[in-house]
């Protein structure tokens, strides 16, 4: 698995009985169908990934949990993020997580709920930003998930195509900052914590956080409206009972 800190998967059993522990069983929202939803996951620990002790991280174990709720069951795939988007643009009741709800993409998706909100920053070897601007004219190269909403902050703050690396799946973003092939990666704070963690050891520049969204369990624009009540209803189920909460300290509180 791909950017999956080693201590996440050597504690897997831990969360996941932890995980179980807290969840307080709510039966599932009468008249919901049992059917089966496509889920398209990014691999973005420990946001939403698919560990081998079974783990998909806040916003997939969180959106795991209400689906069961609302009884259906998830058939989960992981695609390049760009693809995966589309996919479930043009397809109908296609689930995907963790999506920021952003300008760009409001008319785009139907958003089912809120999971989590995420700071973004620019990490650097050797150099600390305050603000865009000042990012704009000290970073040559900047890397950024492909579709991502990361992406579609930077071209709306006007820099440039050339100081734009949009990184493919497969590509470690830590690495091409400890190769020097990039000055500077633009990303959710918690993401890159875990990612950088497992590759080294070495003290990054971190700007203030300089982006804020929301991550949603988002659907196609073509979504089942009951579908969609169903599940807005066990996410906000599990956030009135405190298990949304607990999922977070499980990923977020760990040393």
């Amino acid at each position: 698995m791909t950017h999956v800190s080693q201590s996440l998967r050597q504690r897997g059993a831990l969360i996941l009985t932890t995980l179980l522990a807290l969840m307080v069983w709510v039966p599932s929202v009468p008249g919901a169908e049992s059917r089966s939803l496509d889920l398209y996951i990014v691999d973005a620990p420990p946001l939403s990934m698919l560990d081998e002790a079974g783990l998909h991280g806040i916003v997939g174990d969180a959106t795991q949990e209400a689906a069961t709720r609302a009884g259906y069951t998830l058939h989960v795939i992981e695609e390049p993020w760009a693809r995966a988007q589309q996919n479930v643009r043009k397809g109908a009741d296609k689930l995907i997580i963790p999506l920021s709800r952003t300008p760009e993409r409001e008319a785009d998706y139907t958003w089912i709920a809120p999971i989590m909100t995420m700071d973004r920053a620019f990490f650097s070897l050797d150099k600390r930003v305050q603000n865009m601007q000042q990012a704009r004219e000290t970073f040559a190269r900047i890397a950024v998930g492909r579709g991502s909403a990361q992406e579609q902050k930077l071209r709306a703050e006007g820099f440039s195509d050339s100081q734009i690396y949009p990184f493919e799946i497969g590509e470690n973003p830590a690495q091409l900052l400890l190769m020097g092939r990039v000055d500077a990666w633009f990303n959710g704070i918690p993401e890159t914590q875990v990612i950088w963690r497992n590759v080294s050891n070495r003290t990054l520049q971190v700007s203030p956080s300089l982006m804020k969204t929301d991550l949603y369990l988002a659907c196609s624009k073509q979504c089942n409206a009951v579908l969609v009540r169903h599940l807005r209803a066990a996410v906000e189920a599990l956030r009135k009972d405190g298990t949304l909460e607990q999922i977070k300290d499980v990923y977020l509180k760990q040393p």
